[in-house]
């Protein structure tokens, strides 16, 4: 399925999400944003077939940042106010990731740089190609970071290290991102695709009420006090117990075979 700079690739109950627009490098647009928009609300809609989602870039990159090509009107206007974008376009796309009923694998193929950067980080599970590099690159143009970076990059790898990659723009490579630990695996680039189809499938293939809720606690534990989170874990357990995977998985243990779950 075709949508604006982007794709939409059903495989089972794995969703591929490609950002398309490889003349600028996957270089996120609003009309781009739109097209991921519309591209989420086909997975919403397909929520019971589809449980799990990867978002990843055609070509040799991942995405990186903001275009600045445009000549639309509207990115005009945002050129004019280089904020303007963030709540109307890029917000709204960051926070359908966060609440996504599945899980999110981010295969990040090549360079992730600026709101590309961010976007991958949105992963549950990130996986890198070995030549992949990220870079916080806004301030080669003078602006900030955004699309959330200084909220997640400090609870990922500290504060230190998240002002220098800010303030200097360096480079980091997949390996040294995986030492830091912002990323879950790297692997050689010609066994990304298949690394992440396992992974993807894998997690389809899981629990989804559960997983979905294990999400929502992890995304909201930064936020939590200690009495706060053990009393969401409470509610969230209930509501995986009343799940028919929780019966499943119940009597798969107990019947020592493999759980056979539905996703219900």
């Amino acid at each position: 399925m075709h949508f604006t700079q982007c794709r939409l690739e059903v495989d089972g109950n794995v969703a591929t999400l490609l950002m398309d627009h490889q003349e600028v490098m996957n270089a996120v647009s609003v009309d781009m944003l739109g097209g991921l928009s519309e591209a989420l609300d086909t997975v919403a809609d397909k929520r019971d077939q589809i449980r799990s989602l990867v978002l990843t870039g055609a070509g040799k990159a991942f995405c990186t940042g903001a275009n600045l090509q445009g000549r639309n009107k509207e990115q005009n206007a945002v050129r004019r106010n280089a904020g303007a974008a963030l709540e109307t376009a890029f917000h709204p796309f960051l926070r359908r990731l966060r609440d996504l009923h599945c899980p999110l694998i981010t295969s990040v193929n090549g360079p992730a740089a600026g709101a590309g950067m961010s976007f991958a980080l949105m992963g549950d599970i990130v996986i890198c190609a070995r030549s992949a590099y990220f870079l916080q690159a806004f301030r080669r143009i003078g602006l900030v970071p955004d699309c959330g970076s200084t909220w997640i990059l400090p609870r990922l790898i500290g504060r230190a290290r998240s002002i220098e990659l800010s303030l200097l723009g360096e480079r980091l490579p997949a390996e040294k991102a995986l030492e830091w630990g912002l990323v879950n695996r790297v692997v050689d680039d010609a066994s990304l695709a298949d690394e992440t189809r396992k992974l993807a499938h894998d997690l389809a293939n899981g629990p989804t009420v559960a997983l979905s809720l294990i999400r929502r606690l992890y995304w909201e534990s930064p936020e939590n006090s200690f009495e706060q989170q053990i009393d969401l874990e409470k509610r969230s357990q209930v509501m995986a117990g009343r799940a028919e995977d929780f019966k499943e998985g119940v009597a798969a243990f107990l019947e020592k075979r493999p759980a056979k779950f539905t996703g219900r």
